[in-house]
């Protein structure tokens, strides 16, 4: 039996990883489950899965978890500290799932404590990509990727080697807009943004889907993940979102991972490394899908994979600033304040006020990540 915490468990991605857990219980022993602020959800699962110890980002909230926690014997915490505490306990595995900027110091804590830390936070390797690598060499961790793309990517090198690649092709589905005029996405509005035609996902993740930053990211992610060089790294737009990620090798063949649209997958693939384990997914029924198709993106109408490369191109601090604009646009969207083509014109618009130099540790991360959000709230209330 091995320990898992899950950071993030009352997400999208803690969901299908622990509906995953239930469906294995002899095989994993919960350390730890996290949440922002779903109390409720968080003592249920913590009282069904017997964890060890119960986290809730947002402080205040302690006391409420405490109560519904009463007489478990499951220890509850709250705050920042106890996060990257909770992360920091020692689990075998650790499903680093917090969205945004949040999960950073609990995923370096997770790192530091060695083990397998399977990542679906793409913040942690877009804001602090070369500091996150090196303490996973440093501390003899282990990255998997969780994202399907990357996950997809992973699987298709095992067993090669990086100097044998020509291509790495991540495919996007293009969101729910993939197909929109200018002038109609001038006009989104949030309900249309978060309806995603083949994901189930979470709001700022599915409004990043719709605008492609969450492909820009993916992109500087793969970058850290799989170091074969920006000039080999390619984004394809793929509607059925069947084929999840390509690796071209230079004698010409071509290795793609196929599978549904659920997220159960790659985090199956990830907590089975290197074996693999039963899913209660359906399987594919090529000869009923019919056909899958592939375009190229279109940079003009949705520009953010062109800000994502050449963000990664510029390296430093960069990143971390297009992710923290990105993220006060896409709140600022979400809440009706801007308009849909308003978050890469944003983006764009903090890129160009703000040069940090490259960050050293994680402080200096957080610290651009403050200052960059700053300067976008600034800016948003002047224009």
């Amino acid at each position: 039996m091995r320990s898992i915490s899950v950071l993030g468990a009352t997400g999208s991605i803690g969901a299908s990883t622990l509906d995953l857990l239930r469906r294995n219980r002899d095989a994993w022993r919960i350390e730890a489950l996290t949440a922002n602020g779903n109390v409720a959800e968080l003592a249920r699962l913590a009282r069904e899965f017997s964890a060890s110890i119960a986290v809730v980002a947002d402080e205040e909230k302690l006391p409420e978890l405490r109560d519904a926690l009463s007489g478990s014997g499951i220890e509850a915490a709250g705050g920042a500290s106890a996060l990257a505490e909770a992360a920091g306990r020692g689990a075998d595995f650790t499903v680093a799932a917090i969205v945004g900027c949040a999960g950073l110091a609990p995923t370096m804590a997770a790192i530091e404590r060695g083990g397998v830390i399977a990542l679906a936070n793409k913040e942690a390797l877009v804001s602090a990509g070369e500091i996150m690598t090196a303490a996973v060499a440093r501390h003899g961790a282990t990255l998997l990727p969780i994202d399907s793309e990357h996950n997809a990517i992973f699987q298709c090198l095992q067993g090669n080697a990086a100097e044998h690649v020509r291509w790495i092709t991540l495919t996007a589905s293009g969101g729910p807009f993939r197909d929109w005029s200018w002038e109609r996405l001038s006009r989104a509005t949030p309900a249309e943004a978060i309806k995603h035609p083949n994901w189930d996902m979470g709001a700022k993740i599915s409004v990043d889907s719709a605008t492609m930053f969450n492909k820009g990211l993916e992109l500087i992610e793969a970058h850290y993940l799989f170091p074969v060089g920006l000039d080999r790294l390619r984004i394809i737009v793929h509607p059925q979102s069947i084929v999840h990620s390509m690796v071209e090798y230079r004698d010409g063949s071509t290795l793609a991972q196929l599978g549904p649209s659920d997220m159960r997958v790659p985090i199956a693939s990830a907590l089975a490394w290197p074996e693999r384990m039963d899913t209660p997914c359906a399987p594919l029924d090529l000869a009923e899908i019919g056909e899958l198709t592939f375009r190229k993106p279109d940079e003009e109408r949705f520009p953010a994979t062109r800000l994502a490369r050449e963000a990664a191109q510029a390296g430093g601090g960069i990143p971390a600033v297009l992710n923290a604009a990105n993220e006060v646009a896409v709140a600022a969207f979400l809440n009706g304040q801007i308009g849909f083509t308003r978050i890469a014109a944003h983006v764009e618009d903090v890129l160009g006020s703000f040069a940090p130099p490259a960050p050293t540790g994680l402080a200096e991360v957080l610290a651009v990540d403050g200052e960059a959000r700053a300067r976008a709230r600034i800016l948003m209330e002047a224009a």
